[in-house]
């Protein structure tokens, strides 16, 4: 069994994003190209952005800290600490309104 402290991650990572050019900090705490199932806590700052991307499985984002839109097309979702947003099976891009970090879960499609 392994355990993680999301808190203490989410506090890591804002740092790392803060003063990082890309605005942005991530980490894998499960999973990886060997499994299915894939949690990254990607730490973003205010103003940073993930440009828009395909869906590689199904996938949720769960929101830790601050406030962040998820954009897909015409439709956006806000998302506020302790919100769950179900990724949309199209292009999506995810912007940080605040200093952010979410949680990531991804099934991978095989």
């Amino acid at each position: 069994m392994q355990k993680e402290s999301l808190t203490a991650l989410v506090r890591h990572h804002l740092a790392a994003a803060s003063s990082a050019s890309s605005g942005r900090s991530a980490h894998t705490i499960y999973g990886g190209h060997e499994h299915a199932l894939r949690q990254t806590l990607i730490a973003l700052r205010a103003g940073s952005k993930l440009e828009e991307h395909e869906n590689p499985g199904e996938a949720t984002l769960q929101v830790l800290h601050g406030r962040v839109t998820l954009v897909a097309g015409e439709n956006t979702w806000n998302g506020s600490p302790g919100d769950l947003l179900t990724i949309p099976d199209s292009r999506h891009s995810l912007d940080a309104v605040e200093d952010s970090a979410v949680l990531l879960t991804v099934a991978v499609r095989s």
